[in-house]
Formats: C-alpha cells, sequence, structure tokens
C-alpha cells in the first residue's frame, strides 16, 4: 500500500540484495532515475519535497531481498513524518563519535596535527 500519493519504488533491473551488494555504476544509475521521479513527483504532483527511503541487510527491517528506493512524495501538511521517533540502543564501547561528545575521544589523526600546530 503506497504511503502517499505518487509513492514509487526504483528497483534495478539486475537482482541485487542491497547496497552492499550494488556496483557504483548500479548505484549512481538508480540515483539519476530517483532524481527524475522526485522532479516529476514536484512538477506533475506539487509535491514540496520527497523522502527517499532505503533498508540494506539484516539489521535495517529490509522486507524485501532485492535492493530498491522507495520515492515518496511529501507537502507541508500531509501529517506523515519518516523521522523516528526514539532512538537506537545498540551501544558501542570504542564509538569515536560518542567518546567525542563526551570530550574523551583521542584525535583521529594520532594527535599528530595538535602537535603541528603547537611547533
Amino acid at each position: 500500500m503506497p504511503i502517499a500519493p505518487g509513492h514509487t519504488l526504483v528497483i534495478p533491473t539486475a537482482h541485487i540484495t542491497d547496497i552492499f551488494d550494488a556496483e557504483p555504476s548500479v548505484l549512481a544509475a538508480s540515483m539519476v532515475l530517483v532524481r527524475r521521479v522526485a522532479d516529476g513527483m514536484r512538477s506533475a504532483l506539487g509535491a514540496q519535497g520527497v523522502n527517499i527511503l532505503n533498508a540494506s541487510g539484516p539489521g535495517s527491517e529490509q522486507s524485501v531481498p532485492h535492493l530498491h528506493f522507495h520515492v515518496i512524495p511529501r507537502w507541508g501538511n500531509d501529517n506523515f513524518t519518516t523521522w523516528p521517533a526514539g532512538r537506537s540502543q545498540h551501544q558501542i564501547d570504542d564509538d569515536p563519535v560518542r567518546l567525542s561528545a563526551m570530550g574523551t575521544a583521542p584525535p583521529v589523526d594520532g594527535g599528530s596535527a595538535h602537535r603541528r600546530a603547537q611547533e
């Protein structure tokens, strides 16, 4: 069932399981088509924007084992959201983003940029 009027799937013709299985040329061609569809949604449907959705891999809730992209037209008053209401509960002990936010992450380059700046 479509999420919105005009909801469209862009699907490569070759069998590709997910984004990790796709050659860069297939991804590039798919995005060119996604853009054409999005442009059509804006001009023909009066969409004010689009959401492009993809789930790849078992941890992503991918339900169909074939690469595809949902292009969903959006309007400011459509009373629909694609943004998650919560956050992932998964934790990574050495997550550099989390450690950086806490101010405890080591410099990514081992501190060489800081040392050069002091010289």
